[in-house]
């Protein structure tokens, strides 16, 4: 079975993001590792309190369906995430309307700006009606949009009908991104 440190060994020297969806090595089982809903990490049941190592193990993440692995040129191994295994903890806005860019800052250092390839959702619970918005960081891994960052995109947000509905939404890059329907 594979730990932590020898994962580690295996990850080439780059900056940004490797190549994971080059890579195809064999699935060499799961290891006790879990990203928490709230963007913490644990290994061993113990949060990892070393920012760039969290850094580093998300450079080499990878999601295939449901399931999250950590991968390298030799090594796939599974990994436990509860929600999202980024959290977008800071917005910057430039420009308004249609013409507005949305910029995301993750709790790994990643950003994006919300367009056709990093698209905004929201998810609404059938139960609490609760709001759980994302945004693409990369290829299949989300950002569960903090609370905080979500109300500045309300602040934000216009009216637009779509399908004869009234949505409430954001621009960015030219793209409208529903964000919920427009309260009656």
């Amino acid at each position: 079975m594979t730990d932590a440190s020898h994962l580690l060994a295996q990850i080439p020297p780059a900056k940004g993001p490797a190549p994971v969806h080059l890579w195809n090595p064999d699935f060499c089982g799961d290891i006790d590792m879990r990203i928490a809903r709230d963007g913490t990490w644990f290994y061993q049941g113990t949060p990892i309190g070393r920012a760039p190592m969290v850094r580093l193990f998300s450079t080499i993440l990878r999601r295939d369906g449901d399931d999250y692995f950590l991968v390298t040129p030799v090594e796939k191994v599974g990994i436990q995430v509860e929600d999202a295994p980024f959290v977008a903890i800071r917005l910057e806005v430039e420009g308004q309307g249609e013409h507005q860019c949305l910029r995301f800052f993750t709790n790994v250092d990643d950003h994006c700006d919300a367009d056709a390839e990093h698209p905004l959702r929201v998810h609404i619970d059938a139960a609490s009606q609760e709001p759980s918005p994302y945004v693409r960081v990369r290829t299949n891994l989300e950002a569960l949009i903090h609370r905080n960052v979500f109300y500045q995109l309300v602040d934000l947000a216009v009216t637009r009908r779509i399908d004869g509905q009234s949505w409430l939404g954001v621009w960015s890059h030219g793209q409208f991104f529903p964000i919920g329907p427009e309260p009656d």
